[in-house]
């Protein structure tokens, strides 16, 4: 049996937090004498006190810090679960703002950005594409769409593709010239392409064999910060690129790039949505979150590396 009802539960909880009456009853909207009643009705149908009483202060009793205990998360998951209703029936207006990159824009637009507007034609949809990461919350975006290890700490993040495999590559006349790297310390002697991350550090490639893994800052006189340039510049014979198997598929079927060191390169997390943590998100970036669910339980995205 219901021995509380959410309002007594709801007015312990604020005078305990509050430390008196006055200012919990200010908070809650209600008259002293109003939160008084409720908690002495509270205590009457329990049969024990919660809260010690004098003319200076306003204290918990044992029973009423035990209480507390149980009852305060219980309280706050209740809350939440009618905020999250909220959420969900609250309509979504206004223009949805991502930042991301061109690589992870080509891979959502189809799947996740021209669904939304299909789901929600009411909305508007803004892509702002740029190599830098940048702070989306001081930027006005909803949300950030990039890799996994390129986000910053501190945020909520949803996952949207699988784990990606890397590939190294190189066209036919660079091998021709230079010969194939047979293990990652022949980098040392060959030209890579380099890779200047969203967060504006040089990416060090990663590698992995029998258990071990590591990470080499190769060489190369070359730095690019878009996966479509490194790729050209790949096929022109500017070097070896360090890009992923989706991206350059076509051009290893066809001839036009070779790949090598295929056994060393471990997969990574993919792209992931993030956006700074809080309780309540607006309704259409919820609608948002909603949706890359809806599409992971029904098939799998695949991913490119930041571009």
């Amino acid at each position: 049996m219901m021995r509380g009802s959410l309002a007594e539960l709801e007015a312990v909880l604020a005078v305990s937090s509050r430390g008196g009456f006055r200012v919990a009853a200010r908070e809650l909207g209600i008259s002293s004498s109003s939160l008084s009643q409720q908690i002495a009705t509270l205590e009457a149908r329990m049969g024990v006190r919660l809260f010690n009483r004098s003319t200076r202060s306003v204290v918990l009793s044992a029973a009423g810090e035990q209480f507390v205990a149980s009852v305060g998360p219980a309280l706050e998951a209740i809350r939440n679960a009618v905020e999250n209703v909220d959420e969900h029936r609250a309509e979504a207006t206004g223009t949805l703002r991502i930042n991301t990159s061109v690589g992870a824009t080509r891979m959502i637009l189809a799947p996740l950005i021209l669904e939304y507007m299909r789901r929600n034609p009411q909305m508007s949809v803004e892509i702002v594409t740029e190599g830098a990461l940048v702070d989306v919350n001081a930027k006005g975006f909803d949300a950030g769409i990039r890799i996994r290890e390129a986000v910053p700490p501190d945020m909520v993040v949803v996952p949207i593709g699988d784990s990606v495999r890397p590939a190294i590559v190189g066209s036919v006349e660079y091998f021709r010239q230079h010969g194939k790297p047979q293990v990652p310390a022949d980098l040392q002697n060959h030209e890579c392409i380099r890779a200047r991350m969203a967060s504006g550090t040089l990416y060090r490639w990663e590698f992995e064999k029998r258990g071990k893994s590591f990470m080499l800052d190769v060489p190369g006189k070359l730095t690019l910060d878009d996966s479509d340039l490194m790729l050209r510049a790949a096929r022109e014979g500017a070097g070896l690129a360090y890009l992923n198997e989706w991206q350059v598929l076509e051009d290893v079927v066809a001839g036009r790039l070779e790949q090598v060191l295929a056994d060393w390169t471990p997969p990574y997390p993919g792209l992931c949505l993030y956006y700074p943590g809080r309780r309540n998100i607006p309704a259409k970036l919820r609608r948002f979150v909603d949706l890359i669910r809806d599409v992971r339980r029904g098939s799998h995205i695949e991913t490119l590396p930041e571009g």
